[in-house]
């Protein structure tokens, strides 16, 4: 998990994808790494999710790889052999956690109440997924936690975008933030992955200048 958590911090910036068809996966992988932001987090929301990650794992190992929206045992075992390097769960299901420790495979459980931090806490986990960050109570609601839990790192997830995106990753302890700002599903399915790698660009630009003030 600690060369996961660097990984993620090193990017600022995870984006979140959800792709309907498989053979969307590799213009994307590539649109990924030409936009500077090779990190991905597909969801598990299509039934595409588990050969869009074999196809890019297979096409494009250097990109991290991360399977989102897991929410059962299935697609624990799913994402593993496939290929992701870890999971991202939207909220905090014991099970489905202990499972993915278990397994070996790397989890960043969602969270947002201070309950479900110690529950990842216990488990030794300390990246946590800070979802859904705004209607959640935002930057606020973030600095309220991380206050008594001064030893986790977040990544907030969930209506942060560039407007706001300054707000959370000036934060010390927000690893990365997750998006989909830069991955919009109407970008993929209209086959613009010139412009999703112009947007992640960008974005990589704009982490890049709040981490250096």
């Amino acid at each position: 998990m600690s060369e996961i958590f660097e990984a993620l911090r090193g990017m600022g910036i995870v984006p979140v994808i959800k792709l309907e068809k498989a053979e969307w996966a590799l213009p994307l992988a590539e649109a990924l790494i030409a936009g500077r932001l090779p990190v991905a987090e597909v969801t598990f929301r299509t039934k595409a999710a588990a050969e869009a990650i074999r196809l890019i794992r297979k096409n494009h190992p250097s990109i991290l790889l991360g399977a989102g929206t897991v929410l059962t045992t299935e697609q624990v075992e799913a994402a593993i052999e496939a290929g992701a390097a870890f999971a991202v769960t939207p909220g905090f299901n014991p099970r489905i956690v202990d499972f993915c420790i278990a397994r070996g495979l790397p989890v960043i459980p969602g969270i947002n109440s201070p309950s479900q931090v110690e529950q990842g806490l216990e488990r030794g986990l300390t990246l946590l997924k800070f979802f859904p960050a705004e209607a959640s109570g935002g930057v606020k609601m973030l600095k309220s936690l991380h206050g008594p839990y001064g030893e986790a790192s977040f990544v907030p997830t969930g209506g942060v975008e560039l407007s706001n995106l300054e707000s959370y990753l000036a934060l010390p302890f927000v690893a990365a933030v997750g998006g989909s700002w830069m991955v919009k599903e109407e970008l993929i399915f209209g086959g613009k992955f010139a412009e999703i790698a112009e947007l992640c660009r960008a974005a990589v630009g704009q982490a890049a200048a709040i981490r250096q003030k």
